[in-house]
């Protein structure tokens, strides 16, 4: 029998959500991170949109920045809006940027984060989320459909 590990190479949730209309700026983010997976329907724990929109505002400047400085930046932000400081420890702050850069939406610069290349979300989403991710995977699982025709079931 053949070895092999259950560990995904890759993965990606997408969900679709009604469409956009009287949102914020932040909320819109939101919506973005839970629609791909970033954030689960009902967390609370939503740091992840605030490291988001910190990132898209230093985009705005062509500017990258630290670790140290996103959070700091959150904090502010998360203050200033009455939300919870909950989430905003250094090694969460960190483990976020982290799956923001696995998903391709950051990037990492001399220990710094930016938004990848300073593109928008949409054009993310276009040629690095869809073309690499998307099509790697259903590619792959295309590949197991046809390994398992081999088998001829029944016959």
């Amino acid at each position: 029998m053949a070895d092999f590990s259950e560990t995904p190479l890759m993965e990606i949730t997408l969900r679709r959500y009604e469409s956009p209309h009287n949102l914020s700026e932040r909320n819109t983010l939101k919506k973005i991170c839970l629609a791909l997976g970033l954030l689960q329907p009902g967390d609370s724990r939503d740091v992840i949109v605030d490291i988001l929109f910190v990132l898209e505002k230093a985009k705005k400047k062509k500017r990258a920045l630290s670790a140290i400085e996103v959070k700091e930046e959150l904090v502010q932000i998360r203050k200033k809006t009455n939300l919870s400081l909950d989430g905003t420890a250094d090694s969460n702050i960190r483990r976020q940027l982290k799956r923001l850069r696995d998903i391709f939406l950051v990037e990492k610069v001399r220990n710094n984060y930016r938004i990848i290349e300073f593109m928008s979300l949409e054009e993310i989403f276009e040629n690095r989320i869809k073309k690499i991710i998307l099509e790697t995977i259903l590619a792959r699982n295309k590949e197991y459909f046809e390994y398992y025709k081999k088998f001829e079931i029944g016959k």
